[in-house]
């Protein structure tokens, strides 16, 4: 970033992290830590060769080595240090909230009891000074009755549940195949996400919105392919929970100069900057708001919009809303 000033503003700044999987906060090291801790073989022999397996070429290969990392969690400490991490680190970058996604089919399909996942992130997340909500997404490359069965086993922990979402290998799994768990979800008074737009095409963000009645769009970049609906989102201040770094390490973008960020802030819609799964994507949160000033003519008046955007998207009352967005005004008023 050629301005200082602007780097120290982008990461001192207050903010909400939307999209965040805990899984994909496991660090290499804590992987071998826990492995060693529960006597489970790897594929890898060293902290530097699983790092070294870190290179991408689109959504699947990621999601086959993410697998392979979330085997070596099996207990709910384990849960508890995976999500304390992550917290440590996010409190470090300025997060006041972060909303949380994790996949409890990836565990309950190796005999992980749902109590166990749940229990050991929501206990970490009790221990942290950040504000923190729970959602729990659906893998969307297993059937419609696996995400039924799943939301069926979270109900005697609804209360330490925010929302559902839905994620994992988008193309060929459009929203409307999970229109009934959606419904479900929403009867229980879930708030409602889904990853719709990164790999997949703007036709998945409308059937997202139409079929499944979400809040919030995850990812959602490929909207600019479709002028009416880019139109249409910001009509209806629909959030996006854009995460640059991921973009880039999956393909979504040849290169971060070639990233939509600011095209989607000039075009009024309401995107916000989230690291996703930053142990595999090369960074957390303020890694994603450097990496993106530093290659993209964005701004100051850009940083403070997204600061407020994440705020506002949160699924918060209005009143810590408030309070929050009344801080980010303080510290760029300090900071002029």
């Amino acid at each position: 970033m050629h301005d200082e000033r602007l780097r120290q503003l982008v990461t001192g700044m207050p903010k909400a992290e939307l999209h965040i999987h805990i899984e994909g906060s496991l660090e290499p090291e804590l992987i071998f830590a826990l492995a060693q801790r529960n006597s489970v073989a790897l594929a890898y022999d060293s902290v530097e060769t699983l790092r070294a397996a870190y290179a991408f070429s689109d959504l699947q290969s990621f999601l086959d080595i993410y697998y392979a990392g979330a085997s070596v969690l099996l207990t709910e400490q384990d849960f508890y240090d995976m999500t304390a991490a992550y917290l440590a680190r996010a409190e470090e970058d300025n997060v006041r909230h972060t909303e949380i996604f994790f996949d409890p089919q990836t565990h309950t399909a190796r005999g992980v009891p749902m109590a166990t996942v749940i229990n050991g992130i929501w206990r970490a997340c009790a221990d942290s000074p950040v504000s923190t909500g729970l959602i729990l997404c659906f893998l969307r490359h297993l059937s419609e009755e696996d995400a039924l069965a799943t939301l069926t086993a979270a109900l005697p922990y609804r209360e330490r549940l925010l929302g559902v979402g839905l994620d994992s290998s988008e193309v060929g799994n459009p929203p409307e195949k999970f229109a009934r768990v959606f419904a479900q979800a929403r009867a229980l008074g879930l708030r409602l996400v889904a990853h719709a737009g990164e790999e997949g095409p703007p036709a998945y963000i409308e059937s997202a919105l139409d079929v499944l009645h979400v809040e919030r769009i995850d990812h959602g970049v490929r909207c600019m392919d479709d002028p009416a609906l880019v139109a249409r989102l910001v009509r209806e201040h629909m959030a996006l929970t854009v995460c640059p770094l991921s973009n880039i390490k999956l393909r979504v973008f040849g290169d971060m100069q070639g990233h939509n960020l600011r095209d989607l802030l000039d075009a009024g819609l309401a995107a916000t900057v989230n690291s996703d799964d930053p142990a595999y994507f090369g960074g957390y949160i303020n890694d994603n708001f450097v990496a993106a000033f530093d290659a993209l003519p964005l701004t100051r008046e850009h940083a403070r919009t997204l600061a407020r955007n994440s705020f506002n998207a949160a699924f918060a009352d209005d009143a810590q809303k408030h309070a929050w967005l009344a801080e980010v005004d303080a510290f760029f008023a300090e900071a002029a």
